[in-house]
């Protein structure tokens, strides 16, 4: 049975639409949820963001952090992914996101070190998921 799942940024709605299954990456692990699942929100570290299809083809979509909001009401779940960044797969220029790559591995010893590692592991995500 499916129910509504919405991605969506500070700028944008990124997709929306009818899931049997939304797979995310928490901060403490990856969470599956189905129709049915009991209210929970849970902070998403970077990573992908999988989304299957009520005739089981999947979309997929990079999350740069923020939160996943599961609610339930009568049998009626829904999933809001609340993320920072979000870019659905087809979405992604995987050159750019290797020069990115390329630029914050040169920079990596400075005084910046938290920043890039956290833009590396974006650019790597991006990377990992489109190609």
């Amino acid at each position: 049975m499916s129910f509504e799942a919405h991605v969506v940024t500070p700028e944008r709605e990124v997709w929306s639409g009818p899931v049997v299954q939304v797979i995310a990456r928490g901060v403490d692990g990856t969470v599956g949820i189905l129709n049915g699942h009991a209210p929970l929100l849970v902070q998403l570290a970077i990573g992908a963001l999988r989304l299957e299809g009520p005739d089981g083809s999947w979309r997929t979509a990079v999350i740069d952090g923020g939160f996943l909001h599961v609610t339930s009401d009568a049998g009626n779940t829904r999933a809001d992914v609340l993320a920072t960044q979000a870019e659905l797969a087809e979405e992604i220029d995987v050159e750019a996101a290797r020069r990115r790559l390329e630029d914050l591995r040169s920079r990596l010893g400075g005084d910046d070190d938290e920043v890039a590692e956290a833009e590396t592991a974006k650019a790597l995500a991006r990377i990992d998921l489109a190609g």
